[in-house]
């Protein structure tokens, strides 16, 4: 395995660190031994967050574009390696993982009493597989871990889930499993097109992105139907407000902090780079379908009566956001369409964490039922506004600055333009909408159920999970370099294959061997 700057396989310890710890609850821990359990799966969860600390202090802004390499054969006759970088892209989407992983965890402390065992291995599971999704190099790796991760969630969904759990889990699956073959058929038909140009196989994706594939436009679409149902964009949207009600309240903060965002990122490492002819030819279509998502999922949220649907509509709308920042097609787009992504799992993962803590108390998410509860519970009302204005896109707030350079870059593209902006605009009136009427509804006002008088304000527990988004979103909205600063080269790479300038090869840490010549 090669060296990194860290002298040892430092991105292979932050991806299956977590499975270590669900091998130990496996095999060395009783199902009757609950409240250790808790504790392992919470301090691993943690560690893992320190683990990866490291990966953000020590990344280089102005380096080559993939660092912290490792590399080791895994199937060499058909060109499959053991590969792992990160470029800027995946520093800050792994980053908000390990620490949306800590905090589903900790949020499960008192939500689950059934199963806990089982429960906490499937978390730590999934874990791994969505970190190993955002730091393969290796096309064939990366299909492995984007499966490997649908069984955990499946899991999640179907046994610990509400009332229509097993209507939801299997939809998830279904839609995510019929994306998943398409996406695999694209990923061959790269594979098989590389081998014809160079005469060597390999699933190498540093190698893949070094050549054109004009003759294979269908696979744009292919990539399309996968990634778009991960997003998930309008119209393969439906099975998301399903799988939110009824998973977990864990399971809802990781599906919409992170598993969204595979779709997004997969159209930004694979779609755009490897397809840039395709992507500029059928963009419009992506930017249409999302100026559609951002208003009708707002739109819908507007009419919700169930606290936690609407959330998850407003997921639509959101990663509409994202997908017109990204087929913008703009350097400021592409950015903000990316740092938007880590925008949307801070706030609505915390939007989801506000209605789990509810939800706990009054065994309910029927806004109806709220009324008042500010006098009640101030401090949980205090978090709850700041993480609901940070959903809307309040100036000084993380959502502001996303949408800000996702508008200016549409703006300005050739791809999109000034109606584009325009129309998204009233997508962001109407967030304003929607989050505005629910906060005066469960907040204020008079208190007509007189058991919400018996509501109990957030505990410190309760308080460690949200606290952290809460100074995310400020420090994010206030200060955002930092967190664009690392997205300049991975950026500048993809703008390079868009306008057909890029360099002979791809910048990496150290050079690229995986390759396998015909023959071998």
């Amino acid at each position: 395995m090669e060296n990194n700057a860290f002298g040892f396989p430092i991105l292979s310890l932050v991806v299956w660190f977590p499975t270590l710890g669900a091998l130990f609850i496996l095999f060395f821990m009783k199902k009757t031994q609950e409240t250790q359990i808790k504790w392992v799966a919470n301090i691993i969860t943690f560690v893992g967050f320190l683990i990866s600390l490291p990966l953000w202090f020590a990344f280089d802004n102005s380096g080559p574009q993939f660092q912290f390499l490792e590399k080791a054969e895994w199937i060499p006759t058909i060109g499959v390696s053991y590969q792992l970088g990160m470029d800027g892209i995946s520093l800050l989407l792994v980053m908000m993982t390990t620490l949306l992983g800590f905090i589903a965890v900790l949020s499960s402390w008192n939500a689950i009493t059934d199963r806990i065992k089982q429960y906490y291995i499937f978390l730590l599971l999934l874990q791994t597989g969505m970190l190993g999704v955002f730091v393969t190099l290796d096309f064939f790796l990366f299909y492995v871990f984007w499966e490997v991760m649908l069984v955990p969630m499946y899991f999640l969904i179907g046994v610990w889930g509400g009332p229509r759990k097993l209507y939801a889990a299997i939809k998830f699956f279904l839609y995510t499993l019929v994306g998943s073959v398409l996406m695999l058929l694209g990923i061959l038909a790269i594979y098989f097109a590389f081998y014809r140009e160079t005469g060597i196989y390999t699933f190498d994706i540093t190698q893949l992105w070094t050549i054109n594939y004009p003759e294979l436009n269908w696979v744009f679409w292919a990539f399309f139907i996968g990634f778009a149902i991960k997003v998930p964009m309008f119209p393969f949207h439906t099975w998301l407000p399903d799988a939110h009600v009824e998973a977990p309240t864990a399971g809802s903060v990781i599906l919409a902090g992170v598993l969204l965002k595979m779709g997004t990122y997969g159209f930004v490492r694979f779609s755009i780079p490897m397809l840039p002819e395709a992507s500029q030819e059928f963009g419009w279509y992506i930017l249409v379908l999302a100026v559609i998502g951002i208003i009708y999922g707002a739109l819908v949220a507007l009419v919700q009566s169930d606290w936690k649907k609407l959330v998850a509509y407003s997921s639509v709308s959101h990663l509409g956001f994202v997908m017109l920042g990204v087929f913008a097609l703009t350097e400021l787009g592409l950015q903000g369409g990316i740092l938007q992504m880590v925008n949307h799992g801070l706030a609505t993962g915390g939007l989801f964490l506000i209605v789990g803590i509810m939800y706990e108390q009054t065994h309910t998410r029927e806004i109806a039922a709220y009324g008042g509860i500010a006098k009640v519970v101030p401090v949980f009302a205090a978090l709850f506004l700041i993480i609901a204005l940070a959903s809307m896109g309040l100036p000084l707030l993380n959502g502001f600055i996303g949408e800000f350079m996702i508008l200016q870059g549409t703006f300005a593209s050739t791809h999109a333009g000034p109606w584009y902006a325009l129309f998204a605009v009233s997508g962001i009136v109407l967030g304003a909408a929607y989050l505005l009427w629910l906060y005066q509804r469960v907040m204020f006002g008079e208190i007509d159920n007189p058991e919400n008088e018996k509501l109990k304000d957030v505990t410190l527990r309760e308080q460690a999970t949200l606290v952290p988004l809460v100074v995310l979103c400020i420090w994010i909205g206030v200060y955002p370099k930092p967190f664009l600063a690392p997205l300049r080269v991975p950026v500048e790479a993809i703008m390079a294959r868009i306008n057909g300038t890029q360099p002979a090869s791809v910048s990496v840490e150290e050079p690229a061997t995986a390759a396998v010549p015909v023959g071998n």
